[in-house]
């Protein structure tokens, strides 16, 4: 793997002198005029240029849904196909008899995957900015797990309003019956679910890169094409960005699937290029995905659900309020809504919020919630820039073309 990759890489720095208008071009002053392109994209944002960047957008999402109806025309049988298979499903669904209660357990389990599927393909999946999932949903759904494991020593809760609310059993629990273990198998679906998630979602740069060294065309994707100048400019590297990333790659070619595990059993910025790396030197795609599956789904999401539990674990959560309450000056003041919003989640667990007058909301829970309305418009704001530059970027190379046919 090692060897194809060095033959591939001289071949791309003997290519960087392309031909234009029968001289070859200087390889610096078509960096200079990529790094301008790179920038004048950087500037179509909704903050700059809102007319501009909208009109991209929109033009870009049209060009999307001609691209994917071209191909579903090209696979009638498999449209066809699945719409039967829907009706069926359909028919299934609202058809009364005996299986209805299969039906409803299958539903209500379906949901729930997908729900946190869906949530860990969007954390990694590279659409925009990514929406960080794990500290908006999974994170606090450990976290508040935990606190009412602790609070109603079981973690037998109501199902329903479990998972939607969680309130205590009736039956009271054994005081110090709760174990970390416990903790971790009563949120080990929703973890797993969101690790393979993550591990789909890190599949989009493998295949791009994959079907650019198959097929020897320059991909429309500014990371594949970062990897491929950090590779020609490997030993003159300085900064430490590069040399992790070039750290990444070396370990990923060199060891291969426990490489790939590696990367991903840990939380990595940089596993992009890890899939980059692994889809340019044509690793098989069950050694990637199956690293990065193993890796995502069990060893870095049982790590992560430790760290969350042990932190909101009971004692721990007491001595960091008594902590805040111990600073001087500002102490009392922001002790007092932590326990107030400890004390109104008790309450909720043990049904004591339905009775006597509604509690007002807590300033925490109200900032929580605005934080992720800003966090996740934020993500819709990166992905219609991301769209716009995306288009931005096809009329630079039909314009770049254009100059080479003259």
């Amino acid at each position: 793997m090692a060897e194809n990759g060095k033959n591939c890489d001289q071949r791309r720095v003997a290519m960087n002198k392309e031909q234009y208008n029968g001289n070859f071009t200087d390889p610096s002053s078509m960096n200079e005029k990529k790094r301008r392109e790179r920038e004048e994209r950087q500037n179509i944002v909704l903050w700059r240029q809102p007319l501009t960047t909208l009109q991209y957008f929109s033009l870009e999402i049209l060009i999307i849904l001609k691209e994917w109806t071209s191909k579903l025309w090209h696979r009638q049988s498999i449209v066809v196909s699945f719409l039967l298979l829907l009706a069926v499903l359909i028919t299934t669904y609202y058809v009364e008899g005996a299986h209805q209660q299969y039906v409803q357990r299958i539903e209500k389990q379906f949901l729930l995957y997908a729900y946190w599927i869906g949530l860990g393909i969007l954390s990694s999946v590279g659409l925009g900015t990514g929406l960080h999932t794990f500290l908006l949903y999974l994170g606090p759904h450990i976290a508040s797990v935990t606190l009412a494991a602790y609070e109603c020593n079981s973690v037998n809760f109501p199902e329903p309003p479990y998972p939607d609310q969680i309130i205590c059993p009736d039956e009271e629990g054994t005081e110090g019956a709760i174990s970390l273990w416990s903790i971790i198998s009563k949120v080990r679906i929703e973890a797993c679910m969101w690790g393979i998630g993550t591990a789909i979602g890190e599949l989009p740069p493998y295949f791009m890169a994959r079907a650019a060294r198959l097929s020897g065309a320059e991909p429309d994707d500014e990371d594949y094409q970062e990897f491929e100048e950090m590779l020609e400019n490997a030993e003159t590297a300085q900064d430490f960005a590069t040399r992790a990333k070039l750290a990444v790659q070396n370990l990923v070619q060199k060891v291969g699937f426990f490489g790939i595990l590696a990367c991903a059993s840990i939380p990595n910025p940089l596993f992009d290029l890890a899939g980059i790396t692994c889809g340019h030197f044509l690793v098989p795609f069950w050694t990637f995905f199956g690293a990065t599956l193993i890796g995502k789904a069990i060893i870095k999401m049982h790590i992560q659900k430790i760290f969350v539990i042990i932190t909101f674990s009971k004692h721990i959560v007491e001595q960091m309020v008594t902590f805040i309450g111990a600073v001087p000056g500002i102490g009392p003041s922001l002790q007092k809504p932590f326990q107030e919003y400890l004390e109104a989640q008790r309450q909720k667990l043990h049904h004591k919020n339905e009775m006597g007058t509604p509690q007002g909301e807590n300033w925490l829970s109200w900032m929580f919630e605005k934080l992720v309305v800003v966090m996740v418009c934020y993500f819709i704001l990166s992905i219609i820039n991301s769209m716009a530059q995306s288009y931005a970027k096809r009329i630079q190379q039909r314009l770049n073309s254009e100059e080479k046919t003259k």
